[in-house]
């Protein structure tokens, strides 16, 4: 029979040796797991979009949590013979607390960009996977906000004086919550509007809004703010709760099909018949139209002119545009050649002018 050599035969006399040991086996487990068994968990994973995105993004937030919570469990097997600093053992159950938030994060981003991937908004009508999204971001970014504090609380929790504190203020309570909730109320205001946003649903990303006069789009949605894309590629920036106290426009709340205008002034002269079957013809000949509605209208007249109004439809904001610039320079042209002399003018009785010139 083989004997064992003497730094194994003999290590209930060297428990140093032994706690080293245990550490250096911990972080060959850690990456052997890490090295061997996650990429065939990564093959496996494959048709599963939820596995799939929670092993590459929980890779490095699993790691690191397996290795601290292993090494917790070697130093306090180790404490009774080794007495084992209580600050180094306070330090590791800090970091287990800490990478295991991490690791709830990373699995929230993995439910949340699952649920993502699976309801794709590059369809024309994509009300329904907008509304998805906006609800699954929101809602990822406040329970993320709640994981933090639940971590950031254990992790006081686990500090003695900090516990006392927190007894004796909940003891006394009054002014000092009172103050703390006034710091906090932004916050919690802030975050309660986000959660009211993804509840309610008054407006969603990419939703088509006038924000203080401003045309544009909901680029972003944060814990905190809405990012609100302006045509003309500025961005404006509006507080959550803006969106809660005030009334703005949404211009696909409830589907993207629009209506656009386009006016135009004419002399009395001109026949409308003719330039309602020339509004058709545009329409029919633009691709932005989704053939539902375009008509022509005399909309007022004055003393000088009358005002024709064409009414177009479009699938969404950014076609009925074009097709409200591709139907009035089409009509504009459609006049200078066929009926100029219906442009509008401006009539001056020549008689009752010479009249008051020789008077």
């Amino acid at each position: 029979m083989v004997n064992p050599p003497w730094w194994l035969s003999d290590l209930d006399h060297h428990p140093w040796l032994e706690l080293i040991l245990q550490i250096v086996a911990v972080l060959l487990i850690v990456a052997v797991c890490d090295r061997v068994a996650l990429p065939i968990l990564q093959r496996l994973a494959r048709p599963f979009p939820f596995s799939r995105r929670f092993l590459r993004y929980g890779r490095s937030a699993g790691r690191t949590a397996a290795f601290f919570l292993l090494l917790q469990i070697v130093l306090r097997n180790g404490e009774p013979v080794l007495r084992i600093s209580p600050l180094l053992m306070h330090l590791t159950a800090l970091c287990s607390i800490a990478t295991l938030t991490w690791l709830a994060t990373r699995c929230v981003k993995s439910i949340s960009d699952t649920i993502v991937e699976l309801n794709p908004t590059t369809t024309i009508d994509n009300l329904g996977a907008r509304r998805i999204h906006t609800q699954t971001k929101v809602l990822a970014r406040s329970m993320n906000v709640l994981i933090i504090l639940i971590g950031t609380g254990m992790a006081l929790m686990t500090l003695p004086l900090l516990r006392q504190i927190g007894t004796s203020l909940l003891a006394s309570a009054g002014v000092a919550g009172l103050i703390v909730g006034f710091a906090a109320k932004p916050v919690l205001g802030n975050l309660l509007a986000g959660l009211q946003l993804a509840l309610s649903q008054p407006i969603r990303l990419d939703d088509v809004v006038i924000v203080e006069n401003e045309w544009g789009q909901i680029e972003e949605i944060t814990g905190t703010y809405v990012v609100v894309r302006i045509w003309d590629q500025r961005r404006m920036v509006v507080p959550l709760q803006w969106f809660i106290e005030h009334p703005f426009q949404n211009w696909t709340r409830t589907s993207s099909e629009l209506l656009g205008t386009v006016t135009i002034w004419v002399d009395y002269r001109l026949p409308v018949d003719p330039l309602r079957a020339e509004s058709t013809r545009i329409c029919q000949g633009a691709e932005e139209w989704d053939g539902r509605l375009c008509i022509v209208q005399v909309l007022d007249a004055n003393e000088r002119a009358m005002q024709l109004r064409v009414l177009v439809s479009a699938q969404d904001a950014a076609r009925c545009f074009d097709l409200r610039c591709k139907v009035r320079e089409g009509l504009i042209a459609y006049i200078h050649l066929h009926y100029p002399e219906c442009l509008p003018r401006v009539r001056v009785d020549e008689d009752a002018r010479q009249l008051a010139a020789e008077q």
